[in-house]
């Protein structure tokens, strides 16, 4: 196995928390490279649900190293919370988590002017002060995880931030204002509640794919929320693609041997931006109600459209796949005929390509290829050669369209539901 990649493949909830942790039986570590606690990755274990935010998917078996990588941007009340309700359902986490040093931490001020700024002008943020984070990182103006051992020094950079701050949120936004002491007594006892998962973790994941050791690394949201090749500004604020683990973990992009994108049998989309497939009517409605198509971080409706190959070809263009993972298939159980969309008509012309402007992927005109579906029930086949004749023609017709080939194919939330026709390791 060594290592491997696991990347959304569109708009994010394509159901990455099941397949890495079905990978993970075979690995010794797991590597969160970026995003936040915006993220939500959702695990079913026999009758238990579990949904993680920070902490890697991998924790939920014995034994594996989980590692949150320097491109998470952690919020530490978020993952004190994590950590107790995994401990309380029986969960070890001690000597298996490890955060690294220069990840870098949200502030109370990060969540204030994200709420704020998306009053003026709405993108669809979850409003856990994801991008004000990333903003004071590249402005060079972050607290990172080690300034947490060093009271002095976290408690000047919280001074010099919080005289921008809390001028910003008086004078601009009309809001409350911070109380410095208050947020430095706070995180020092964060502090001393998470100083022993503080480590060199790139020394730790490069020591480890060196000894041959089997890493996996967890990617959150999706590929068309990519901070650069998304469907920007309606995106996330880190590299979801596979380049983003080698500044998110500290690896050199030769020390990638697979990557897996995962793709949902369908198309969903949470918050404000273009989808061009998008199902308004009552159909969008019902795979919604069936796929439980609702944000595991805030509970928002998903919307809900066909599956969109325009965007998996882009996604497969800047990531590389080796192979791709097909999930939540059992959703389409039932529905008569299948729409694929296979490229977008604009104006007077016809786009083969994913458009790099949301002004214009808002006014593209989706070109559908239809299929027949399927009225036997998938749920829960775990071979191949049960599933209905023309579930594997639309299986099929994916491949062929992006030459990547199907590895994986989920077909329930529970972690045997799952199809392996090629193995991807």
């Amino acid at each position: 196995m060594s290592t491997v990649v696991i990347v959304g493949a569109q708009w994010g909830d394509e159901g990455k928390g099941k397949i890495v942790d079905f990978l993970t039986e075979k690995c010794d570590y797991v590597v969160r490279f970026q995003g936040g606690c915006n993220a939500g990755h959702t695990v079913v274990v026999g009758d238990e649900k579990y949904i993680l935010h920070l902490i890697p998917s991998g924790i939920l078996h014995k034994n594996k190293k989980c590692i949150i990588g320097n491109g998470v941007v952690l919020d530490p009340l978020g993952l004190l919370q994590e950590i107790e309700t995994l401990t309380q359902k029986g969960i070890e986490i001690d000597g298996n988590l490890y955060i690294a040093k220069h990840c870098h931490l949200i502030m109370p001020y990060h969540i204030a002017i994200e709420e704020q700024s998306e009053k003026k002008k709405k993108i669809g943020t979850t409003k856990r002060g994801i991008g004000p984070c990333y903003t004071d990182k590249i402005a060079r103006n972050g607290i990172r995880m080690i300034d947490l051992l060093y009271p002095d020094i976290l408690r000047n950079k919280i001074m010099a931030n919080l005289e921008i701050i809390n001028f910003l949120l008086e004078n601009l936004y009309k809001s409350e204002t911070l109380n410095q002491n208050q947020i430095v007594s706070q995180y020092l006892i964060y502090a001393e509640k998470l100083k022993k998962y503080i480590a060199d973790t790139d020394v730790l994941i490069n020591n480890a794919i060196d000894k041959g050791q089997n890493v996996l690394f967890e990617g959150a949201q999706g590929t068309l929320l990519d901070i650069d090749h998304g469907t920007y500004p309606y995106v996330t604020s880190s590299n979801t693609i596979a380049g983003g683990v080698c500044t998110g973990a500290g690896i050199s992009p030769k020390k990638i041997d697979k990557i897996i994108g995962i793709v949902k049998a369908y198309t969903t989309r949470v918050g404000e931006g273009p989808f061009p497939t998008e199902i308004k009517d009552s159909l969008g409605d019902e795979i919604r109600k069936k796929g439980g198509e609702y944000g595991a971080t805030t509970g928002r409706p998903r919307r809900c459209g066909w599956l969109d190959l325009v965007g998996l070809k882009h996604a497969v263009r800047v990531n590389g796949f080796t192979g791709i993972a097909i999930t939540k298939l059992d959703i389409l159980d039932g529905i008569e005929r299948l729409k694929v969309c296979v490229g977008y008509k604009y104006e007077n012309s016809i786009l083969e390509d994913f458009p790099k402007e949301s002004e214009v992927l808002e006014k593209c005109t989706p070109i559908y290829e239809e299929l027949n579906g399927w009225k036997e029930c998938t749920a829960g086949i775990k071979s191949y050669e049960k599933l209905p004749e023309n579930a594997k023609k639309y299986l099929n017709f994916i491949e062929n369209f992006l030459k990547v080939k199907i590895q994986i194919i989920s077909t329930g939330q529970k972690r045997d539901e799952i199809i392996i026709k090629e193995s991807p390791l």
